[in-house]
C-alpha cells in the first residue's frame, strides 16, 4: 500500500478518529487507525474501540491500494511534527510502514487489516434526518445530567425519543434530572414511514457527538438506528457507536408539578452569586470536605450563604416569592450547572420542603420546553 496525503488534510482528519481509539485494550488492533486506500484515489479511515467508532473518507493518491492498521498515536504524533506539505504512507508485505515528508522519514509496524474488528452496519433503512444546530442545542441542556458509573446501565447515558416532529431528551442520575423536548422538521427514513423512535446514547458517545455536530442552522445529520447500534451521518464523517440496552425509567413519576413554594429570580444573577459561593463551597484544603450551599427564601430575598474550612459567603438576592419561607441546600456545582442548562434569563425555582427536589424552569415556559430536577442535601446545622 502506498499513498500520498495532503498534510494539512491528513491532519484535520485524523483529529476526530482519535475519539474512538482505545488505550487499554488488549486487543492491538482497536489502538490503530484501519487505512483502506482504494484505486479511485479516495481512502477510507476508520477507529473503532469496541463501544463507539469514526470512518472518515478523504482524497488522496492512491499509487498502490491496501488496507492496512497503523497505531494511531504514533501515526499522529508524528505526521504533527513534519515539515513537508504532503505525507507519503507506504506499507510493505512484511507489514513494515514507512512515513515520508520532505526530508524526514519514519518507520514503523503495521497490522493486517484483516485484524480489525467487525464495524457495525453504517446503513439502515430505519432512521431520520434533522438538523444539526437542534440536535446540539437540545444536548447541551440535558448532558450534565447523565450519569456515569450508575448501577443502573439505562442512567449512564442520554434518553432519546421522537414522537412525529417533536424530540424529547432526557438524562437522570441519582442527583439530577434534566427534560426538554423541542418541535422541529424531522425528516424519516424508515420503510414503514414511521416517525417514532426511542433509544439510549451512552454518555461517552453524547459527549463526542457535541464535539462533532455544526451549530450550523442548515446542516443536517442522517441517523440511522438498529436494536443495537446507533450511525450518525454528517456527511463526510460517520460516527457510530452501541445503545445502551434496557427501558429508560419512567422520569415522569419522579417529577413533583405541585409546589407550596416558587421564587422568580434572574437567572446570570443567581448563577453569579454561586458561583461566589464557590470560592468557599469548592476550596481544595487538605482534610476538608466540599460543603453544601444554603438558600434561604424569606420575604422578597433569598439568602445565600455557605460555611466550609476556608471560609464563609452570605449574600442576598431580591426574587419574586410565593408560599412559605424555607430554607434548604444544594450541591453547589450541581446547583449552577443545572441553572446554566436552563436557557431563559429569568428562572423559577419550585420547591416544597427542605428534603423534596426543587424544579428549574423558565418564569415564562416558551414553546421549546425545558425542566431541570435536582435532590436537595441533608443539612448538618
Amino acid at each position: 500500500m502506498k499513498i500520498v496525503f495532503n498534510r494539512q488534510e491528513i491532519c484535520n482528519a485524523v483529529a476526530p478518529l482519535m475519539c474512538a481509539v482505545s488505550g487499554k485494550s488488549t486487543l492491538t488492533a482497536v489502538e490503530g487507525i484501519l487505512f483502506e486506500a482504494k484505486e479511485d484515489n479516495t481512502c477510507v479511515l476508520t477507529t473503532f474501540d469496541l463501544e463507539k467508532g469514526v470512518r472518515i473518507v478523504i482524497e488522496a493518491e492512491v499509487q498502490q491500494p491496501g488496507c492496512y492498521i497503523i497505531n494511531a498515536q504514533k501515526f499522529v504524533q508524528t505526521i504533527r511534527v513534519m515539515e513537508g506539505q504532503t505525507v507519503t504512507l507506504t506499507v510493505n508485505e512484511k507489514l513494515g510502514a514507512e512515513i515520508v515528508s520532505a526530508n524526514s522519514s519514519h518507520k514503523m509496524n503495521a497490522l493486517a487489516g484483516a485484524d480489525f474488528p467487525e464495524i457495525p452496519r453504517l446503513t439502515s433503512q430505519n432512521g431520520f434526518t434533522i438538523k444539526q444546530g437542534v440536535l446540539k442545542e437540545m444536548l447541551s441542556k440535558v448532558m450534565y445530567a447523565m450519569g456515569v458509573n450508575d448501577q443502573r446501565p439505562v442512567l449512564n447515558g442520554c434518553h432519546i425519543k421522537i414522537v412525529d416532529n417533536t424530540l424529547y431528551l432526557v438524562s437522570c442520575d441519582s442527583f439530577k434530572l434534566a427534560k426538554c423536548n423541542v418541535t422541529t422538521e424531522i425528516g424519516s427514513l424508515s420503510a414503514q414511514n414511521t416517525s417514532d423512535f426511542s433509544f439510549i446514547i451512552p454518555s461517552k458517545t453524547v459527549n463526542e457527538l457535541y464535539r462533532m455536530l455544526d451549530s450550523d442552522e442548515e446542516a443536517t445529520v442522517t441517523v440511522y438506528t438498529s436494536r443495537k447500534n446507533i450511525i450518525f451521518d454528517l456527511d463526510q464523517m460517520i460516527f457510530f457507536s452501541r445503545l445502551i440496552d434496557g427501558d429508560y425509567i419512567d422520569y415522569n413519576r419522579i417529577i413533583m408539578t405541585t409546589h407550596r413554594i416558587t421564587v422568580c429570580v434572574d437567572r446570570a444573577v443567581l448563577i453569579g452569586a454561586l458561583e461566589r459561593a464557590a470560592l468557599v463551597t469548592e476550596e481544595r484544603i487538605a482534610g476538608s470536605v466540599r460543603s453544601h450551599v444554603k438558600l434561604a427564601v424569606s420575604g422578597d430575598y433569598l439568602k445565600i450563604s455557605a460555611t466550609s474550612t476556608a471560609g464563609s459567603t452570605y449574600e442576598e438576592l431580591y426574587v419574586e416569592h410565593e408560599g412559605d419561607d424555607l430554607i434548604i441546600a444544594f450541591n453547589n456545582r450541581y446547583l449552577i450547572d443545572s441553572l446554566r442548562a436552563c436557557t431563559a434569563d429569568r428562572v423559577k425555582l419550585s420547591m416544597t420542603s427542605p428534603l423534596s427536589s426543587i424544579n428549574i424552569e423558565p418564569c415564562e415556559q416558551q414553546e421549546d420546553k425545558e425542566l431541570f430536577l435536582l435532590l436537595p442535601v441533608r443539612m448538618k446545622d
